[in-house]
């Protein structure tokens, strides 16, 4: 029985067998802007019927591996997050201004953001409602002089009663003041009356929760995309030997809220107005609050099987939105054929919302040490999806032996790799998809 891929070793200068490269491939070809030369060779995807397909596969650095190098807006804290350079490269070389980019796994919003300060149209979906609550905010920045005047207005000295359990994170005087801003933010949004400065406020105390400095309220804790549970806190706790301190809320949100608002300026406060976002919760698998054909480029990184446990990870968010972490739906496969089949799904809805011949750069990893390597799945999916595959793109930071950036070896040290399949939707001019070479299960 045939392998699901194989790959034809070593990397040679140039492609295995004649065939004419697309424009984007002659790009990747003659990048250099890192000083290294890409190397390219030819995966073999064996389907469970029918012919072999082979998927071409660059490998280089092609963006930063530099903390901080792009807008100040992203400077949010989310799990699992890919870089904002990451959908840049492909959003620069695959649509044009005014074209509409999507992620339906959105998270904290990058490739939204990204887009819209590169004038492109924006839409995002994500099971969690926190994603929405991340990402709208930063899409329709106020200016800080008015998040200043609202937390003057805001009555935290009022305090209030929060769980017992969260004074292993907080000191009593700071979670009173954390407990008046919940309230008062919970209150506004059943009103009805929540603006975008509040919505900006609640989108900065949120990544302020926890942390490992004092520019966050709670005492020293794990980094601040996840939060550990009270007990495993009272543990860290007794280990370093500390105890809350008491934080002043007003100061450090306005901190956080003049980081993130650095860069806008006037130019790119009015590429942001004209992003006409569009923001849904929900299954990436049916979106009907997208219009058929109405996007050019989906730039995208899925939940890895069971890698990230979002709600264990977002309670102490939740619990501050007055969201029940485990009312969030968000898919935890834990076997590969179940994840595949999913991603199947989502692939066709995909098919839908795109232009003809408009891509997805669906981002992927290693996962379980190694062992699954989720690109293997993604191309037979995307077939039996009716998207062709055009290019497996590697982004290693750390560009030693070429050949292990195929496989585990340089992510074992410590290497900051993206692996991303690049899938098109085929127009009249690159033909139909090949999706008859595909059985029909998953």
């Amino acid at each position: 029985m045939k392998p699901a891929r194989q790959l034809r070793l070593p990397f040679p200068p140039g492609p295995p067998a004649p065939r004419e490269r697309s424009g984007l491939e002659q790009d990747l070809m003659a990048f250099r802007e890192f000083d290294r030369k890409t190397a390219q060779d030819v995966a073999e995807f064996w389907p469970e019927a029918g012919a072999p397909v082979d998927v071409p596969v660059y490998v280089n650095e092609f963006w930063t591996s530099r903390q901080r190098a792009a807008h100040s807006l992203h400077e949010v804290s989310y799990r699992a997050c890919f870089k904002p350079q990451l959908p840049r490269f492909f959003i620069t070389r695959l649509t044009a201004p005014g074209e509409r980019v999507y992620d339906p796994f959105m998270g904290r919003g990058t490739t939204l953001l990204e887009a819209a300060l590169l004038g492109r149209k924006a839409s995002g979906c994500d099971a969690s409602p926190l994603s929405g609550v991340l990402a709208a905010p930063r899409l329709a920045p106020p200016a800080q002089e008015d998040v200043a005047r609202r937390l003057q207005e805001i009555p935290l000295e009022a305090g209030g009663e929060g769980p017992e359990d969260l004074l292993a994170f907080y000191h009593p005087d700071t979670l009173g003041g954390i407990c008046a801003l919940r309230s008062y933010l919970l209150a506004r949004e059943k009103s009805g009356t929540l603006d975008a400065v509040d919505a900006w406020i609640r989108m900065v105390a949120l990544n302020r929760l926890t942390g490992h400095s004092p520019g966050f309220l709670s005492v020293y804790t794990l980094p601040p995309n996840q939060a550990v549970s009270a007990q495993a806190q009272r543990k860290i706790n007794l280990q370093r030997g500390q105890t809350p301190p008491r934080r002043d809320l007003r100061k450090i949100l306005l901190k956080k809220s003049a980081a993130l608002l650095k860069d806008c300026d006037e130019a790119a406060r009015a590429a942001l107005r004209r992003a006409a976002p569009v923001l849904l919760t929900g299954d990436a698998a049916s979106t009907p609050g997208i219009r058929p054909g109405s996007v050019r480029l989906v730039v995208t990184s899925p939940p890895f099987l069971d890698v990230v446990d979002y709600a264990a990870d977002n309670w102490l968010r939740c619990w501050f939105l007055g969201v029940d972490p485990d009312a969030i739906h968000i898919s935890l496969l834990r076997k590969l054929p179940d994840w595949q089949a999913k991603m199947t799904e989502v692939f066709r809805e995909l098919r839908r919302v795109l232009a003809p011949g408009g891509h997805v750069a669906f981002e992927v990893g290693e996962v379980r040490g190694g062992k699954i390597r989720l690109e293997d799945a993604v191309v037979p999916a995307a077939l039996r999806a009716g998207l062709e595959p055009v290019l497996i793109l590697i982004n290693s930071q750390k560009f030693t032996k070429t050949a292990n950036c195929w496989g585990v070896d340089n992510n074992l040290k410590g290497t900051n790799t993206n692996r991303v399949v690049l899938l098109r939707k085929p127009s009249a001019r690159t033909g139909p998809p090949r999706a008859p070479a595909v059985s029909s299960s998953p």
